[in-house]
């Protein structure tokens, strides 16, 4: 299953109806948690994750409202017993935060550390790149390695079906058939996070073929003077990157408590800069699912159907 749940969407101040930040990305057997702002265990519980399935904890930057629920995230995953290792991710520099954080945390859960300095690859399929804002602040992506699609009128000429799909995708070759013969490459999917940014190009490299984007969307473009002095995104400059990535799903959240309960305006102002892309206006305990992959089809002078793989590699 790949499906993100947002356990929070408020900015620096909570509201009645958002919680400060907090987004758990299901992927196959990883669990992702981005940015625990204060009150995340609770919304956890809220929204029916378990403190069990998280693998992964991101950080994007260290100011208050992207951490201050690391803690008791972390002393709820001591408390149910979690067995597996839990990997920390965040920027160097916020360091002496995050060992503060972990400290006052309930002892008990194998956690490992790992800060990074700069853009570039940090653990299998995960990257970061660098952001713009008042102090040191990372993005993050998760990339699926590419696949093929098969073509169904080639796998019935070779006399391949059933189980030996899946088989050939394996190990590339079987009898006289072999993989780059009977499909297509299809892209993997891609998901990238974007927090706390003025517009750069760390944030446009992020976005880059996402099939799902959530980003901040902390202000209107009406108060475009307010967005560029603490460095963050407009509404209609969160639509620009979605624009320029061809981005499939676009999610805003971190939104100001200056716009209450209705953000309706921000939807309208990103799809305006994003016509082609569907644009979600994050609600708190919402969840969403990434978009099915994008299936290649090879135009022929018959049939052009393809077969996609599952996650698990089976058809």
């Amino acid at each position: 299953m790949r499906e993100l749940v947002v356990l929070g969407t408020a900015s620096q101040v909570p509201t009645r109806s958002r919680n400060h930040n907090g987004y758990f990305l299901r992927w196959d057997g990883e669990g992702l948690l981005f940015d625990p702002g204060e009150g995340t265990q609770r919304q956890m519980i809220h929204a029916g994750v378990a403190a069990s399935r998280i693998t992964r904890i991101c950080l994007t930057h260290v100011h208050g409202d992207h951490c201050y629920g690391l803690p008791g995230v972390l002393s709820r995953m001591a408390l149910d017993g979690v067995q597996h290792p839990v990997h920390l991710h965040y920027p160097a520099s916020g360091g002496d935060v995050v060992r503060a954080l972990v400290a006052v945390s309930s002892p008990g859960i194998d956690l490992r550390l790992h800060p990074h300095g700069s853009g570039g690859p940090i653990a299998e399929g995960l990257d970061v790149r660098p952001l713009k804002h008042r102090i040191e602040t990372y993005g993050y992506l998760l990339t699926e390695p590419d696949g093929r699609t098969f073509l169904p009128e080639r796998l019935r000429a070779a006399g391949i079906r059933g189980p030996d799909v899946g088989r050939l995708q394996r190990e590339g070759v079987l009898g006289a058939a072999r993989l780059e013969e009977v499909s297509i490459p299809r892209p993997g999917q891609r998901f990238a996070i974007i927090m706390d940014t003025a517009p750069c190009a760390g944030a446009e490299e992020l976005a880059a073929g996402t099939d799902l984007l959530v980003t901040e969307s902390t202000f209107s473009d009406d108060d475009g003077g307010l967005a560029q002095q603490y460095l963050h995104l407009t509404a209609g400059q969160a639509g620009e990157l979605a624009a320029s990535g061809k981005t499939r799903t676009l999610v805003l959240t971190h939104f100001s408590s200056r716009y209450g309960d209705d953000v309706s305006l921000l939807a309208l102002q990103a799809r305006a800069r994003a016509p082609e892309t569907t644009v979600i206006a994050a609600e708190d305990l919402q969840r969403i699912a990434v978009p099915r992959r994008r299936h290649p089809v090879r135009e022929t002078s018959g049939e052009t159907t393809a077969i996609g793989l599952n996650h698990d590699g089976s058809s």
